[in-house]
């Protein structure tokens, strides 16, 4: 048990997402200290108790399995809306479907779960987004994916408003570069031309190959933990000191300037002017 948390009537968590990643140690989490835990998502890996299969980005799905949910269970507690993957490419060479399908789960499908959970949560109640740092360090070939991040952060920060009088609070919690599938899951779209020659393909090489330097699952899922137990939940909160620092510098720096460091490391540039790096 939680230091400060008194032993209560289980709480009813419902989490997103949660058949791996943070989703999946969350879920853990919360289970054994003691919570009844409610997993959403499209497959049920692990065989948990209490799974409830649904995609998302599907609103018919989402307001089915939320009406079982209440039936079920008769209230929800807290929401973590963890669902989410990524996709890289260079803008102009992506698929409209693959953007689409993107906000579909990353930002239609967390508001969807906000809609169709709320009417079933009470005075008490919280609500978790997993977001991402990407909602505030925007990267070349990654546009999309922290474009629905950033769409999520001001979508929960209204919503959050909205529920104040109702005595419900939401957070948005950003995590940094985390050690889960999630970048052998995303979709990557090397394509290129001569607009863009290798620059594409050592951009991705060059955060794919960042594995090492990456937080432990295990660190942020508790990290996370010990956000939502607070009595009073942040409107949003970083994960991971160096994106701390990177987001107290940005108070300082002109814009344009943060843009072209992030560029010059991150837009997979040639290293060497006569060679063709790849960076991995």
């Amino acid at each position: 048990m939680s230091k400060g948390r008194k032993k209560k009537e289980k709480r009813v968590v419902v989490i997103t997402g949660a058949s791996s990643g943070i989703g999946l140690k969350l879920s853990k989490l919360y289970r054994d200290l003691g919570d009844e835990v409610i997993s959403i998502s499209r497959t049920n890996r692990e065989n948990v108790n209490n799974f409830y299969s649904c995609d998302v980005g599907r609103e018919e799905e989402v307001k089915l399995v939320f009406t079982k949910i209440a039936n079920d269970f008769k209230k929800i507690d807290i929401l973590v809306n963890n669902a989410g993957f990524g996709l890289s490419g260079a803008l102009e060479l992506t698929r409209s479907e693959d953007i689409k399908k993107l906000f579909d789960v990353n930002f239609f499908g967390a508001f969807y779960c906000y809609k169709y959970a709320l009417p079933f949560m009470h005075e008490g109640s919280k609500i978790i987004n997993i977001s991402s740092v990407c909602a505030f360090f925007p990267l070349p070939y990654r546009g999309v994916y922290c474009a629905s991040k950033s769409a999520l952060n001001s979508l929960f920060l209204s919503a959050r408003m909205e529920c104040a009088p109702l005595k419900i609070q939401i957070t948005n919690i950003c995590p940094g570069d985390t050690k889960t599938n999630f970048t052998k899951n995303r979709v990557k779209n090397l394509s290129t031309n001569s607009r863009y020659e290798n620059r594409i393909e050592n951009a991705t090489g060059k955060i794919d190959g960042r594995e090492n330097k990456r937080m432990s699952v295990d660190k942020v899922a508790k990290k996370i933990y010990k956000i939502g137990e607070k009595k009073k939940l942040p409107p949003y909160k970083i994960i991971g000191f160096k994106y701390k620092f990177l987001y107290f510098l940005m108070r300082f720096f002109p814009l344009n300037t943060l843009l072209h460091f992030t560029e010059k490391f991150f837009g997979g540039r040639d290293t060497n002017k006569g060679g063709n790096t790849r960076g991995r």
